[in-house]
């Protein structure tokens, strides 16, 4: 079965065409290796998917050829003890907030830099 479609039938990505993305950018890994959209997956192999922050390490335990339920879906892979772990500290991490940064591209505009200086500016300094 073709890479791309079991990731679509596992409903890790909403669509083929996002899986098919999402392998060639190198965020999904084949036993350990990058691989091809249509590259054959069967039962056994070992997967990790990475999506924005979550990253996923699993076994293929069956294929299927449609996208069926999520209950459905889960029973197409096993995860990891310690990806799964991984993934609930790092939901613990984002529940309790956003990384200040996170939302920062580029330089400053002119209105946040005198914002910034205005912070790091001693009062003595005026």
């Amino acid at each position: 079965m073709r890479l791309d479609k079991w990731l679509w039938a596992a409903r890790f990505f909403k669509t083929r065409g996002l899986a098919q993305r999402a392998i060639a950018g190198g965020q999904v890994k084949l036993n350990h290796e990058r691989t091809k959209p249509a590259h054959e997956v069967k039962a056994g192999d070992a997967l990790a998917i990475r999506k924005e922050e979550l990253e996923w390490q699993i076994l293929v335990r069956a294929l299927s050829e449609r996208r069926g339920p999520a209950v459905e879906a889960s029973r197409l892979y096993e995860e990891t003890q310690a990806s799964r772990v991984e993934r609930e500290r790092r939901a613990d991490i984002r529940k309790f907030g956003r990384e200040p940064a996170a939302g920062m591209k580029g330089r400053p505009t002119k209105r946040n830099r005198r914002r910034l200086e205005g912070l790091t500016s001693s009062p003595d300094e005026s």
